[in-house]
């Protein structure tokens, strides 16, 4: 990718403390930011060791807190003036969102459209140079989208058609964005990503989630006939596009995140167990199929050409590098995956068969 000058930079990350967002710190830090924030309410999926090489910079705190707390949201911003803020927080689950959908509402829609309200109070506090310099990065999915055609793409122009709460509540806060953008003049850029895998990520997740049963000996499971298909991309790869498009992005306009590594749910998890077998993570263990999630979506797949031509980004893992990567971080930081099951009071049951209550779930990281 054109490398970007972050040099001197001070940058906030909400849901930082997350799989994606505590990738992002440590990418940012790499870049030589000169402070990085992380605003995270450290719910379920969010957890404190992922930030602790980082917090050991001087450059780099942690703020723990809700995004519906406006007034803490508009200390920090005047405290800290960043010019760069990642807005990551939010429940991510779809098999979650299914089970309580309000919980997810009020976590990416109410608090999205918080942190919208704070950044426009002080964004008009600013002047000159500093105010043209402020930026918010609003990360997306490309669930936002819906099912694509068997070999079509969606892309900056394709209209939204979610399937999912989780998707549905995302595209609320895309249009939030859009509108404060159009509003207020609030400088916004939108992204929208494919599957993220790779170290740290929450074991319900489908990588993480089939290591752990591996290692196990158990079955991985899949939905369906596990012919739903996807593009897997790295999250070092992804962090790298969000901190390129924070530079290169133009206010007012979104910006598609892809690797091109197409793959069945079925093929991914076989390349995944052959790779955690020849590194002896597990024997031999298979996958079977399981009950469909209700209104699964079969293929999402993106056009990443703006990005590309725009920043000069390209991912700089291939798929089997990475997965083996991932296989070995798993294999040698057993504590972490089981501190992250413990926090959250999970051990790896099937989730999303159906509603169960809208009890508030939080603010869990991307």
């Amino acid at each position: 990718m054109t490398d970007h000058d972050l040099a001197g930079k001070r940058i906030l990350i909400t849901g930082g403390a997350g799989f994606i967002g505590s990738h992002l710190v440590d990418a940012a830090l790499a870049a030589g930011c000169a402070r990085v924030v992380v605003y995270d309410a450290l719910t379920y999926a969010a957890n404190p060791e992922s930030l602790r090489p980082a917090l050991a910079d001087p450059r780099c705190d942690l703020v723990e807190g809700d995004l519906l707390e406006g007034p803490k949201l508009r200390t920090l911003l005047a405290a800290e003036r960043p010019q760069r803020v990642f807005h990551l927080a939010a429940e991510t689950h779809v098999d979650r969102s299914i089970e309580a959908p309000l919980g997810f509402v009020r976590a990416n829609v109410e608090g999205s459209a918080s942190l919208l309200r704070a950044a426009v109070d002080h964004h008009r506090g600013l002047a000159g140079a500093e105010a043209g310099a402020f930026r918010i990065v609003h990360v997306s999915t490309d669930e936002v989208f819906g099912s694509m055609a068997p070999g079509a793409f969606a892309d900056e122009r394709s209209a939204y058609s979610p399937s999912s709460p989780y998707a549905a509540s995302k595209a609320a806060a895309d249009h939030l964005v859009h509108a404060f953008g159009r509003t207020y003049g609030l400088p916004c850029v939108l992204t929208w990503c494919t599957n993220n895998y790779g170290p740290r990520q929450f074991p319900e997740k489908l990588v993480p989630l089939a290591l752990l049963r591996a290692k196990t000996g158990k079955a991985v499971p899949l939905y369906g006939d596990g012919s739903h298909e996807r593009d897997w991309i790295h999250v070092a790869d992804h962090c790298a596009a969000l901190l390129a498009v924070g530079e290169a992005g133009t206010p007012g306009e979104g910006y598609c995140i892809g690797a091109g590594n197409l793959r069945s749910n079925r093929a991914l998890v076989e390349e995944l167990l052959s790779a955690a077998q020849t590194l002896g993570l597990c024997g031999a263990v298979g996958h079977e199929a399981v009950p469909d999630r209700p209104g699964h979506d079969a293929r999402y797949a993106l056009d990443a050409r703006k990005l590309r031509a725009t920043t000069g980004w390209r991912p700089q893992r291939s798929l089997a590098e990475g997965l083996q990567g991932t296989v070995r971080w798993y294999a040698e930081n057993g504590d972490w995956v089981e501190s992250s099951l413990v926090r959250a009071g999970y051990r790896g049951e099937r989730l999303g068969l159906g509603p169960r209550g809208d009890h508030p779930v939080g603010e869990g990281r991307a």
